[in-house]
């Protein structure tokens, strides 16, 4: 495996492997890599003939008042992780390198990025779809995979490789679970053991809602109803959202029709921890 940090270098071999007619999927990461990071670089593999992992802490999708300067970088770990998967090259950049002094431009997809995680994080998305851009600048990727659990990032990703004509394909990978339902994510490292126990809760009550809606319901207040029952049956979940909308304007809807996005996002009573999950139903990112 080969580790690039240089924007340059980086460039400088995706345009070599391109010139020997070789296909790149990129997988971006912000490190701190999981068993959910290194499913999507098992999908990558299946795509394209190099896979190139990012591994950068984007700081323009973290605001003010969130975990950038605590956000876990095992760096040397997650190399490891990254070769034993299989991967080809991992991009590493600095963030200087990424934003240098006299940086003044960024992306910014209108609409669906003030809904859901976006009423209480204007800043993050702009972050998000400029450094993805960046990104596909840089790897000039064939194709790129991203997880279903951030949702609407990948809802909005798309939406800005639609909108630029950037030719890249966008591969949604389904969410990777702990046994006990509770998705995956670099933030669990943060959770108490009391937070941890509760957490199940939030994977708990989208499965309910599942099997609501396998059973024929289609009306969507009783299915956030079910889902927030099961947040009051701890303390230590205070629930930032619970919406049930379309897959692509993200606008809530009263009642199912085809398929629709059940998104939640919580905090957690004793560490802050802000935690999200989601599921499709009647179809399929």
């Amino acid at each position: 495996m080969k580790t690039v940090t240089s924007v340059h270098e980086m460039t400088n071999l995706a345009y070599a492997f391109r010139s020997v007619g070789k296909r790149i999927v990129l997988i971006p990461t912000m490190g701190a890599l999981h068993r959910g990071h290194l499913s999507l670089l098992k999908i990558a593999k299946e795509l394209a003939d190099v896979t190139v992992m990012s591994v950068f802490v984007n700081p323009t999708q973290f605001g003010p008042h969130e975990d950038y300067s605590r956000y876990p970088r095992p760096f040397d770990e997650d190399c490891r992780k990254a070769e034993a998967a299989g991967c080809d090259v991992v991009f590493a950049p600095a963030a200087g390198d990424m934003y240098p002094p006299l940086h003044s431009t960024s992306v910014q997809v209108d609409g669906i990025t003030t809904r859901l995680c976006g009423k209480s994080r204007p800043t993050h998305f702009q972050g998000v779809t400029t450094v993805v851009l960046k990104l596909f600048n840089c790897i000039k990727p064939h194709f790129a995979v991203f997880g279903q659990k951030d949702a609407q990032q990948l809802i909005i990703i798309r939406r800005m490789v639609e909108d630029l004509y950037c030719p890249v394909d966008i591969v949604a990978a389904p969410i990777v679970r702990e046994n006990d339902g509770l998705a995956l994510s670099s933030r669990n490292a943060y959770l108490t053991q009391e937070e941890r126990s509760a957490a199940v809760l939030i994977s708990e009550g989208l499965q309910a809602v599942e099997k609501l809606f396998s059973d024929g319901e289609r009306h969507t207040a009783p299915l956030i109803e079910t889902i927030e029952e099961r947040f009051a049956q701890s303390s230590l979940i205070a629930p930032e959202y619970v919406e049930i909308v379309d897959l692509c304007l993200l606008e809530p809807v009263d009642r199912i029709a085809d398929s629709a996005l059940v998104a939640v996002a919580c905090r957690m009573g004793q560490s802050n921890t802000r935690l999200i999950d989601n599921i499709i139903l009647g179809g399929r990112l």
